[in-house]
């Protein structure tokens, strides 16, 4: 296959559309689309975003030292663009979109119900990257949509109908459809000789 070289930029596709919820000191909550969110660790359970350090998102988490990952699905791309381009300081994000925010089992930041998984996050570290800050979180609670799941507790994922960024492209797109079972499928293939 032919490639062509891009240079040193951001294009790396899918990444997941997340919205970022988080509050601060006197309770004012904040809704921020981030791509750059993804798991870091298995044990212990770990959640990483990467936010510029000027964003109302990064300040609110310094505060309050928590904050909740909340997948987008397909159906709310509109609204998870709006919150990528407005600033928490200027409206109540969750006000214009009509996205309602939930109670957290174990944060003060809110969850948004309208997501079909969310993910409690409490900060345990960051990393500076120029004026970007990764940020580290602890998964104290994961919510999914009850839907998802049969009588036997096995998961559809079709349900959660992810919203994906084409970073470098400018696009949303959905997922479409499942290819491959992992951890399964490549044990078919046999090594060669």
């Amino acid at each position: 296959m032919k490639k062509r070289q891009l240079g040193s930029c951001v294009t790396f596709f899918p990444q997941p559309t997340t919205l970022i919820a988080s509050c601060d000191d006197e309770g004012q909550c904040n809704l921020m689309t981030a791509s750059w969110a993804g798991i870091i660790s298995k044990t212990p359970p770990t959640m990483a975003i990467s936010l510029n350090q000027a964003r109302k998102t990064y300040e609110n988490i310094v505060q309050s030292g928590c904050f909740s990952v909340n997948m987008v699905p397909a159906s709310l791309a509109v609204e998870a663009d709006f919150c990528g381009l407005k600033s928490g300081r200027d409206l109540d994000k969750s006000e214009v979109t009509g996205l309602v925010l939930e109670k957290a089992s174990h944060i003060e930041a809110p969850l948004v119900q309208s997501c079909p998984l969310n993910v409690e996050c409490r900060c345990i570290g960051e990393y500076p990257l120029g004026d970007y800050r990764l940020i580290m979180g602890e998964i104290l609670e994961i919510h999914a949509a009850d839907d998802a799941f049969d009588a036997d507790g096995k998961m559809d994922a079709r349900i959660f109908d992810p919203l994906v960024y084409l970073g470098g492209i400018r696009e949303y797109w959905n997922l479409g459809e499942k290819v491959a079972q992992a951890y399964q499928d490549g044990l078919k293939l046999t090594p060669r000789k």
